[in-house]
Parts: structure tokens; sequence; C-alpha cells
């Protein structure tokens, strides 16, 4: 049996035309590279890894199906766009995690990291529970955009400061059942 995913060439969301920036092969061969390297620095340290949702449930899943290291999961959730496409500038945890984290190695999976913002807050707030160590790996990072000194240990793939959505990244809470990673097509403005 195989596996049917949803990945249209273009797809419309809240009334924006998207087309593909990421294919699926794209997307899994740059997460079995990201499952490789965690298990070369984390071997011997069971990590736990902290899903920051809702974004980045779909690759945090595609993570776990590709390291053989010993881990734990757990999951955060914040807040900083409510629906929009522009971040509030403000950080509101809605769900804090459930392990005891002192003296674990936490590796934080995100989906994207644009300005920072969230993931200064969560290194700062897991660094208050005295973890082994903090470590940031985020599916896509807009690094023209970035304004918080974030230390990113893996980035699946550096993207220019563009609105994206699919593989779990949203629109007013749409579209995350993409399996590609798709850009606002400005050629059908």
């Amino acid at each position: 049996m195989s596996a049917s995913f949803y990945q249209p060439d273009t797809v419309t969301c809240n009334g924006e035309q998207f087309k593909i920036f990421i294919n699926r092969q794209q997307i899994d061969e740059r997460i079995s590279q990201l499952g490789e390297q965690l298990d070369k620095d984390f071997a011997d340290k069971k990590p736990i890894f902290i899903g920051i949702l809702n974004g980045a449930f779909i690759f945090l899943a595609d993570i776990m199906r590709h390291v053989s290291i010993p881990c734990e999961v757990d999951f955060m959730k914040l807040s900083s766009y409510g629906d929009e496409k522009v971040s509030s500038g403000q950080v509101t945890e809605l769900k804090h995690i459930d392990a005891k984290i002192e003296g674990r190695h936490v590796i934080l999976v995100e989906d994207i990291i644009d300005t920072g913002l969230s993931m200064n807050y969560m290194v700062k707030r897991m660094k208050e529970e005295n973890p082994a160590s903090v470590s940031v790996c985020s599916l896509l990072h807009k690094k023209e955009a970035t304004k918080f000194d974030v230390q990113i240990d893996y980035v699946g793939f550096e993207i220019p400061n563009a609105f994206v959505l699919g593989y779990g990244l949203d629109y007013a809470q749409e579209g995350r059942n993409l399996s590609q990673i798709y850009v606002i097509d400005k050629e059908n403005d």
C-alpha cells in the first residue's frame, strides 16, 4: 500500500494563491540528513525532543522517524501570530511541557523561525529549568527576517522573507495538511 499525500501544484488558501516552493522529495531528503546528524550528536544522551505546537507537529513526527537513538518527546504550545501573516510581537504560552527537563538534553523543534521572537522566548524558558543542554532544530529559517539573536543548531532550509504554507505551516489554521511547502504566488496577484 502506498501513501497518498495532499500535494497539488497550486493551492488557494484564505483567498491567496500559493505555488510549490519546496517539494516533498526535498523535504524528505533534508529530514533524513538532519536525523543522521542528530543521531551522531546525541548518541548516548537520550535527548527529549520538544515540538512547538501547532506548526511543528508534522516536522517533529518525521524527524522522530529518522532518528535511531533512544529519545523522548513532549510538546509546548505558543502563540504569536493568531490568524495573521505577521507576528503580533507578543508570545503567549498556551501549553507547557509535562516532562521534567532538569539535567536533560533538550532539542526544541520548530517549523519556522523568522523574527526569532518565539524561539528566543523558548530557549530562555527552557534554561530556567536547568537542562544539560538546549539545542534548536527548525525546518525553515528566514535569516533576513531574524531580529533576535537565537542560535539555530539544525536548519532544514534557509528561505527568503516570504509567507509560506504547508507541511504543518498554516494560514489562519488552514493548509497544515499540505505535504509540500508553498509560497504566495506573486505572479497571480
